[in-house]
């Protein structure tokens, strides 16, 4: 019975990360992009969990989503940095300064 709850949540789950992968590829900005990937892997994470739930293994799929959630972290960051460094991403912050660098 339980493990029934748990396939059907990790089953809505993935459906879920089927839409946010809508936004990930399709994402007017670079940062919608990243903030789409970062909850895909967000949301894969607890997949992940709800797996080790359903097959009752639960310290081996802890270590496997922490593993993966800290991978998901860094390359989150480092799409940031790239992007913040090569001028493709532009802040509301960054605009203003320059506007006020420019006056």
């Amino acid at each position: 019975m339980m493990s029934q709850v748990f396939l059907s949540v990790a089953l809505a789950l993935v459906m879920l990360i089927f839409l946010t992968l809508v936004r990930a590829l399709g994402g007017p900005t670079v940062l919608d992009r990243i903030v789409g990937v970062n909850m895909i892997g967000t949301k894969t994470t607890v997949l992940l969990l709800l797996i080790g739930l359903i097959y009752e293994n639960m310290p081996m799929f802890i270590d496997i989503a922490l593993a993966y959630a800290f991978l998901n972290f860094i390359a989150t960051i480092g799409a940031c940095k790239y992007f913040r460094r090569s001028k493709r991403v532009h802040l509301e912050d960054d605009l203003a300064i320059e506007k006020e660098a420019s006056a």
